[in-house]
C-alpha cells in the first residue's frame, strides 16, 4: 500500500511538472520602448486569459541567437520578434516553423486575417505585428535658427554641427545616403541595384564618416542624444517618439526621407512550446491588442481594421495617428524598405560596410 502511495504521489508531481511546463512561453524581444509596449499590450493580458506564464529575454536584434540557438540545437525561445528581411531569411535557411495562418482571429466585420493584414505583413513563417520606420531625428535646442529638414540636411555638418549617429549597418544607410545625394525615393533600389548606385551610396556615407557614432541598440540614439554627445540621429522612430513625448525630450523627428519596414513574431525551428507560441501569436496579433500596441509606442498596426481603433497616446491626450509612420501625411514623404532586396543583398552589402567602417 505504502508502495502505491508513493508511486501515485510521485505520479501525480510529475503531471503537475509537465502541467507547469505546457503553461510557460518564452519570448525573445527587443526591449527598451518597444518591448514595454508589447508587456502592456499583450503580455499581460495573455497571461491573464490564458494563465500561460511568460519569460521575457532580450537582444539587441533577435535574429542573431535564433540563429545561433537553431544551429546549435539548443533552442530556448518559442517565439521572437524580427524585421521582416531576417524572417525571409531564416525562413528559407530551415531555422523557423512554418506557421498556421488559419489560427489569426478575423476582422470584427467578418473580414479574414489574411485579407485584414497589410500586403506582405503574412508570410510561411512570419505574422507582422507593427509598421516601423528609421528616421532622421534632431535635439532642437542644439539649431535654435535654421532647423534640418531633410536627408541632405543630415550630411550638411556645415550648416548643422555637430556628431550624428546611425544604425552600425548597411541596411538602411545605404538608402539614405543616395537620397541625401539627389535621388529621388522611388528610385533608391533601382540605383542600389547596380555597382555604380552602391559606390555612391558608400562614397556618400564617406563624407559624415569621421562624424558618426554607430549603434547597435534602439536605446543608444535617443540617449546619446539626450546626453549631447550627437545633435542629429538616424533611429526607430518609436525610440524617439517616447523619448520626446513620454520622456519630454526636446527632439524633433523628420519624416522626410523615412524608410518603413514590418517588424513581427517568428517560431524558431525547435521551439519548446510551439502550440502556446500559437496561441501567443493569434492574442497579440487581435486588432485590438495591435492598436493598444500602437497607443504605447509610434508603431503602425499592419492590420486596416485595427488602424481605425487606436486612440490617444498611452496616458496622454494627445492622439497617436499623426505620430504613425502609416499615417497620411507621413507615409508619403517615405519609401518602403525592399525586403525582396535586402533578402538577396545583405549578406554581400553587410560584408563591404564591415570592412569600409574598419577602413
Amino acid at each position: 500500500m505504502r508502495g502505491l502511495l508513493i508511486s501515485t504521489t510521485a505520479l501525480i508531481a510529475l503531471s503537475g511538472t509537465a502541467w507547469a511546463q505546457d503553461k510557460v512561453l518564452n519570448v525573445l524581444d527587443w526591449g527598451g520602448a518597444y518591448g514595454q509596449s508589447h508587456a502592456i499590450a499583450y503580455n499581460a493580458p495573455f497571461e491573464a486569459e490564458t494563465g500561460i506564464r511568460i519569460t521575457v529575454s532580450d537582444a539587441d536584434n533577435p535574429a542573431t541567437p535564433i540563429k545561433a540557438m537553431v544551429e546549435a540545437g539548443n533552442v530556448t525561445a518559442d517565439v521572437a520578434s524580427v524585421e521582416y528581411a531576417d524572417a525571409v531569411r531564416l525562413c528559407d535557411e530551415g531555422a523557423l516553423e512554418q506557421i498556421d495562418l488559419s489560427v489569426l482571429t478575423a476582422a470584427s466585420d467578418g473580414t479574414t486575417a489574411q485579407d485584414d493584414f497589410i500586403e506582405g505583413a503574412l508570410t510561411d513563417c512570419f505574422v507582422a505585428t507593427d509598421v516601423y520606420s528609421m528616421v532622421l531625428a534632431y535635439d532642437d535646442g542644439k539649431f535654435p535658427d535654421a532647423k534640418p529638414a531633410t536627408p541632405a540636411d543630415f550630411f550638411d555638418t556645415a550648416k548643422f554641427p555637430g556628431k550624428r549617429t546611425m544604425r552600425k549597418g548597411a541596411k538602411f544607410n545605404l538608402e539614405l545616403a543616395l537620397m541625401a545625394d539627389g535621388v529621388p525615393p522611388a528610385e533608391v533600389y533601382d540605383v542600389l541595384a547596380t555597382p555604380e548606385g552602391v559606390d555612391r551610396a558608400f562614397a556618400k556615407l564617406g563624407t559624415i564618416k569621421n562624424d558618426v557614432i554607430w549603434w547597435e541598440a534602439g536605446a543608444q540614439p535617443p540617449q546619446l542624444l539626450a546626453d549631447g554627445e550627437v545633435t542629429m540621429a538616424y533611429a526607430f522612430n518609436g525610440r524617439i517618439f517616447n523619448a520626446a513625448i513620454g520622456e519630454n525630450k526636446p527632439f524633433n523627428i523628420i519624416w522626410d526621407g523615412q524608410i518603413y519596414e514590418m517588424e513581427g513574431w517568428v517560431i524558431p525551428k525547435g521551439a519548446p512550446n510551439v502550440e502556446n507560441a500559437l496561441k501567443y501569436i493569434e492574442f497579440s496579433t487581435r486588432p485590438e491588442q495591435l492598436a493598444k500596441a500602437a497607443e504605447q509606442i509610434s508603431y503602425g498596426p499592419p492590420r486596416k481594421s485595427a488602424s481605425a481603433l487606436v486612440g490617444n497616446v498611452a496616458g496622454k491626450d494627445v492622439p497617436m495617428g499623426p505620430h504613425l509612420p502609416t499615417s497620411p501625411e507621413n507615409i508619403d514623404k517615405g519609401i518602403a524598405s525592399n525586403l525582396d532586396f535586402w533578402v538577396d543583398h545583405d549578406g554581400e552589402l553587410s560584408e563591404r560596410f564591415n570592412a569600409w567602417l574598419a577602413g
